[in-house]
Formats: structure tokens, C-alpha cells, sequence
């Protein structure tokens, strides 16, 4: 998702609508070995259903890292291990759902050279029933909003962006009824309840409320304005996710996957990450792959 508020129109706003950039064969090769990796990671989980995420947009401004959910569905139509998650179609100016690859899914990080994704693997039956709701088109679509915008209110149905509707997906999965013009009330409401906590993001700025007036996938309006007087915006994003999978579930795991220029790292456990600004540094107990060592194969788009 494209999410950035903060200082005059970043870079990273007007990139949301526009063209992947060209890679050259060095920068093609190392995104498709770590796609590669994550599939070996996804498979070995035996789970039918992996909640993923990836840095996408650069929110190292806000102190977080991944900007973009999904689900890696095992049994997806796509191909095994493909992305089911929510996009801004930017010629339609709505958002639909997508399955995507995993080459593609990891392509579209913050920056060929970097990347971050994060795996949150689910007990046996909390994944079959999700797996078992994003699979069904007709609850999965039930959920999907009608106007997108990166910055959405987590407490509101006005707008939507994708990890919005992936945390309302798992509510569907785990407890909500979800179903009918109010699906998406329903799947909020029991969120609530559940203790599911948006993530809080602090501007600084106050040009963030221009960027909302003149950029179509940034609002303000779903936000309470004195909320948005003091740029305070209570917004999804994969850590809250991963922050509610880990209270609901403690017998879940997380895996952290990375790549830069040299090499690959694979960090579990739910331990603390480096600083966003680290770049992919190794630590105790991670598993490294340097690119120069014998290449993974990839089988599957």
C-alpha cells in the first residue's frame, strides 16, 4: 500500500500509480532467490493459510517497516503460495482483490536492492479457517470497501486499504458473521471487542492535510478532526496484525525474512528486529545466504 504523510509530497505518493521501475539482471536474479526463499519457508510451514507481509512504501519516517499485508494461500487459484490481497486499481480509482505471485508480490518492495517480509504462521485451526475464508469469494469480496485510500480510518467503512481488509478478513475467519450489507461493521465490531489495536501514526506536518485534499488515495475525512488537528491517524498496518495474531494466538510463530545487495537472512521468533534504518543485518541464531553461494530454484510464478 502507498501510505506516506509526513513533509511537502514525498516521492513515495507519487509513486503509487506509476510504472515498477526497470531492474537490470543482477537486481531480477536476487528478488527472484529471495522469493524463492520465502516460498521454502511457506512450504515448509505445512500450513494452508501464512499471513504475509512485505515493506512496501518507506514508513522508516513513522518508525515501521512493512506497509503491505496478504495471504499466502497454499490452495490459491493463482499458483501455490500466491498473495491474495487488496489493491488500489488506479485506473478504476477503487480497490479489488488480487492474486499475486510471490515474484511479484516481493517486487513490489520499497526498493530492489532491500527487502523485508514477514511471515506470522497460525495454529492448525485458526489457518484452515482463514484459508477456508479467503478462499470463498463470496465472503472475501462481501468485505472489500468501495473507495480506497492508504491512510483509512480502521474504525470506519467510508475507505479502505489493504491491511484493512485483511484484519477484517481474520475476523471474518475467526469469530465475525460478516455477511450482508454490514459485513464490514460486523468484522470492526468484533475486532473491537477482540482488542485488535490500529496502529497510531503521528504527523508532524500539517501539510498532510493538503497531500489528502489533491492526492485521490490519501483522506482525512474518516478520521475524527480533532484527531486530524493534532495528526494522529489510527490507521491498519501489518504491525497491528502481527501485534493481534501474537496476543490471540501465543502458540503462533513469526519468521522474518530479508535480502540486500550480498546476502539473505532468516530470522524466527518473535524477538526484536533491528532499527528499521539497519538495513538486513544478521544476528545471533539467523540463518544467512550470501547470493554468491549456490542459487535456489524457483518453481511456480
Amino acid at each position: 500500500m502507498a501510505l506516506a504523510w509526513a513533509g511537502a509530497v514525498h516521492a513515495d505518493l507519487l509513486r503509487h500509480c506509476a510504472a515498477p521501475p526497470v531492474l537490470d539482471a543482477a537486481q531480477q536474479d536476487r528478488l527472484f532467490r529471495f522469493a524463492a526463499l520465502v516460498r521454502d519457508e511457506l512450504a515448509a510451514a505445512g500450513a494452508p493459510a501464512v499471513l504475509v507481509a512485505r515493506a512496501g512504501t518507506d514508513l522508516q519516517r513513522f518508525g515501521l517497516r512493512h506497509s503491505h499485508a496478504g495471504i499466502s494461500l497454499r490452495a490459491s487459484p493463482n499458483t501455490p503460495w500466491s498473495v491474495r490481497q487488496l489493491y488500489d486499481d488506479c485506473d478504476a480509482a477503487r480497490p479489488r482483490l488480487f492474486d499475486q505471485g510471490l515474484p511479484g508480490f516481493v517486487l513490489g518492495g520499497a526498493s530492489p536492492d532491500e527487502g523485508h517480509v514477514v511471515l506470522w504462521l497460525l495454529p492448525d485451526d485458526a489457518a484452515q479457517a482463514l484459508a477456508a475464508a479467503a478462499l470463498d469469494d463470496r465472503r472475501a469480496l462481501a468485505l472489500l470497501g468501495g473507495t480506497y485510500s492508504a491512510n483509512a480510518h480502521a474504525w470506519s467503512t467510508t475507505y479502505q486499504n489493504c491491511n484493512q481488509w485483511v484484519a477484517e478478513l481474520l475476523a471474518a475467519a475467526w469469530g465475525a458473521a460478516a455477511s450482508g450489507p454490514d459485513a464490514r461493521g460486523q468484522a470492526q465490531r468484533w475486532l473491537r471487542a477482540e482488542g485488535y489495536a490500529p496502529t497510531r501514526v503521528e504527523v508532524a506536518n500539517p501539510l498532510v492535510l493538503l497531500a489528502g485534499a489533491v492526492l485521490p488515495w490519501l483522506h482525512t475525512d474518516d478520521h475524527p478532526p480533532g484527531a486530524v488537528q493534532r495528526g494522529q491517524f489510527d490507521v491498519s498496518l501489518p504491525a497491528s496484525i502481527g501485534a493481534f495474531v501474537q496476543r490471540r494466538f501465543p502458540a503462533s510463530r513469526r519468521i522474518s525474512l530479508c535480502h540486500d545487495r550480498v546476502q539473505m537472512v532468516v530470522r524466527p521468533g518473535w524477538g526484536d528486529d533491528p532499527p528499521v534504518d539497519a538495513g538486513c543485518r544478521a544476528g545471533d541464531g539467523d540463518r544467512v545466504i550470501r547470493f554468491d553461494a549456490a542459487p535456489l530454484p524457483f518453481s511456480g510464478a
